[in-house]
């Protein structure tokens, strides 16, 4: 089958497609599309007239190559296959599942002639051994689910029906999920399915491996009511209180120990907060929000949309996949939804509302922290309105239209 290209991600790699001296470091949560973007990487290089025998794809995952656990076994299959001369182009998959991998990467890596990709689906890949042996040597490309603008490039490359009524398809694309797979499953309950599929995988191969888990009840009560309060100011004591409120008894450590893992495992993804009068990060509370609206909607049989920090994921993760860091501003006892800062160190400031247009308060509400940032750096109101009013120099712009159209800030 001929496979979507995830341009906003081809597009930031295809700089170093031939460069042997950096490793190519692709991350994102488990079934995101790190496989397919391989794939395709795999085939541009080809088109550009690369043989075929100099392309090496080693995908771990797959049941041939399941007994590959240590490097020597990695070092023999790639030298078996990697019989070609001239430069070669080396893709593994999934390369968390070979213990001592990095010494391997990096002895081709300096032997020269080798361009190397690799994938790992958690923040694991990118500790310890990887980034002490190969620090300035690697690039790393995170990868998330289909941003609104690639769910809908994907339809109309398939040819799937899509709704004219740009708030029907929004709610669409919130409550079918934005992983890959989804998209050729009919039915919301097999989509949903499928998703839950993803959370035990993740569970699986992602956590439990990695961090120990005594009661596997506690961890899962843990996880959902972190999916179920994404998008909300929280800290971990609150965590802890409001479980023992349900009846379940769980220390300080041991949630701190399970967020972090749900983090690590790209399921979470934490936005930290600033203080833009003190210019400091703030300690304490804080919000995660999810890589894909999926998890919220596979744990809930709720269908119903809560606008509020729905919308406000979906800028978060739009934001990230294209490179922004992301965090929560306060301006003395105001809050603005979110700083933006780009690879330039430039920056922007959001509000994400589902409308301003029903009341003056509404209104006056969402500009006022913006109104009250004293500097010339852009500033946005983001709501599903169409009928669209700036003040004091903040653009109102439409969400929909912002993000499917893959605007910058």
């Amino acid at each position: 089958m001929k496979l979507y290209s995830r341009e906003n991600y081809l597009k930031k790699i295809r700089g170093f497609y031939h460069a042997d001296d950096i490793i190519k470091v692709i991350t994102g949560v488990r079934r995101c599309g790190k496989s397919s973007l391989m794939t395709t990487i795999a085939e541009e290089i080809k088109k550009s007239g690369v043989s075929e025998g100099n392309i090496i794809y080693i995908d771990l995952d797959l049941r041939p190559n399941k007994g590959i656990k240590t490097a020597d076994q990695l070092e023999s299959l790639i030298l078996e296959k990697g019989t070609a001369t001239g430069m070669k182009y080396l893709f593994v998959d999934e390369i968390q599942n070979v213990k001592g991998f990095e010494e391997v990467i990096n002895g081709f890596r300096t032997e020269g002639g080798w361009s190397i990709f690799i994938t790992g689906s958690n923040s694991y890949l990118l500790s310890g051994e990887l980034v002490t042996k190969l620090t300035g040597r690697y690039i790393e490309f995170e990868m998330f689910p289909l941003s609104f603008e690639e769910y809908e490039g994907m339809k109309r490359f398939y040819g799937k029906e899509i709704n004219q009524n740009p708030m029907l398809e929004l709610n669409a694309y919130i409550t079918e999920s934005g992983f890959p797979r989804t998209m050729f499953f009919d039915s919301l309950a097999d989509k949903r399915r499928y998703v839950a599929g993803v959370i035990g995988e993740i569970f699986e191969k992602d956590i439990r491996k990695r961090v120990k888990i005594r009661s596997r009840e506690t961890f899962e009560s843990v996880m959902r009511f972190v999916i179920n309060n994404f998008g909300a100011t929280t800290s971990l004591r609150n965590i802890c209180d409001e479980l023992r409120k349900n009846g379940i008894a769980v220390a300080f450590n041991t949630v701190s120990r399970y967020v972090k893992a749900l983090v690590d495992a790209k399921i979470l993804y934490e936005c930290p907060r600033f203080d833009l009068q003190s210019k400091r990060s703030l300690k304490g509370d804080k919000k995660y929000y999810l890589s894909d609206l999926g998890f919220f909607f596979a744990e809930n049989s709720d269908n119903r949309i809560n606008y509020g920090p729905v919308l406000e994921n979906i800028v978060f993760v739009y934001a990230r996949s294209h490179d922004y860091s992301v965090s929560v501003g306060r301006i003395g006892k105001l809050e603005c939804d979110f700083i933006l800062r780009d690879i330039d160190l430039s920056y922007s400031y959001v509000q994400v509302a589902y409308t301003v247009a029903n009341s003056r308060e509404t209104e006056d509400r969402e500009y006022r922290s913006l109104e009250s940032i004293r500097d010339n750096y852009p500033k946005y109101v983001m709501t599903t309105d169409y009928l669209l009013q700036n003040r004091s120099g903040i653009a109102n712009v439409n969400l929909i239209d912002f993000i499917s159209s893959g605007k910058l800030f």
